[in-house]
């Protein structure tokens, strides 16, 4: 039995397998991965040397848990063809499935009932209530949203499990995303909205606030690329600095800000233009739209 399986071999799957081998958290054999493209299948297997196949239910079969990480258009497909599967292993003497079925011709994941398995998605705005109806019964299922810095190790990942899930499906699903930067545990489903509108999406706003910033220079008289390196340079530092310090973001801002200098200038600026109220009204767009995406 495989330690994790992947359904969906896409940048985001890459990087998580990636993130755990080099973290020693898995081996190459502890991992296998399903995918439809065959170029994809064959680059990873080549760079990761994991095992690949173009089939979900070898997956199914040989897998103590599954990341789903299909895009939420498919996820309804890769439920049923899951739970399609495991319906005909627990009847009894049951043989493949008929061809009308989605499992037909593919091999049946024998005795595998829906709480033998853990199940975590990243799918966006897929209820744990959608995805335990579709795969049945006692269906042990996780809920992750994770961000596009995982695909360079400093993702920021928030989770939340089902009831059929336990801690230690929890604990598992933690060291997963751990693996490419920080996670935490919710207790609370409806919170991932916010999370999607701050950490899921956020990573936009930052590329948004940099291009403004450089823009800002160019329009000074910086060269392009200069001001694009200050930039960056600049919010970098002023990142680690906020994180390695013990003082509040508001503390860090009136050390930098001295009384009549051009720092001050800036922020009465960024005070006029109500900066805070377009941040804030931003991040809530975003969660009213990913609770409307949960809805549908």
């Amino acid at each position: 039995m495989k330690k994790l399986g992947f359904i969906g071999g896409g940048n985001m799957a890459e990087a998580l397998v990636r993130g755990l081998l080099e973290k020693k958290i898995f081996k190459p054999g502890d991992v296998i991965v399903s995918d439809v493209d065959p170029a994809r299948r064959r680059k990873l297997a080549r760079s990761l040397k994991v095992e690949t196949t173009a089939d979900n239910l070898v997956v199914l079969r040989d897998s103590r848990a599954l990341l789903l990480a299909v895009k939420p258009q498919n996820i309804d497909d890769v439920l049923g063809e899951m739970a399609a599967a495991m319906r005909v292993s627990e009847q009894p003497g049951a043989g493949p499935a008929r061809k009308s079925s989605r499992a037909a011709s593919k091999p049946a994941a024998k005795n595998v009932k829906p709480a033998d398995r853990l199940f975590i998605s990243i799918a966006a705005g897929i209820t744990l209530t959608r995805m335990t109806t579709a795969l049945g019964p006692g269906a042990r299922v996780i809920r992750v949203m994770p961000n596009a810095p995982a695909m360079v190790g400093q993702g920021m990942a928030a989770l939340v499990r089902a009831p059929g899930a336990n801690r230690a499906d929890e604990a598992f699903a933690l060291r997963i995303f751990a693996a490419v930067g920080d996670a935490v545990a919710l207790a609370d489903e409806s919170l991932l909205d916010a999370v999607t509108a701050l950490s899921g999406s956020g990573p936009a706003y930052v590329y948004l606030f940099v291009k403004a910033l450089a823009d800002a220079g160019v329009s000074e008289g910086l060269p392009p690329e200069l001001a694009t390196r200050m930039a960056l340079k600049t919010l970098r530092g002023a990142e680690e600095n906020m994180r390695r310090s013990p003082m509040t973001a508001a503390e860090l801002i009136r050390i930098v800000a001295s009384p009549g200098g051009t720092t001050e200038a800036a922020l009465r600026k960024f005070d006029d233009l109500r900066f805070s109220d377009i941040v804030a009204g931003a991040v809530h767009a975003a969660a009213n739209r990913s609770r409307e995406l949960g809805r549908s």
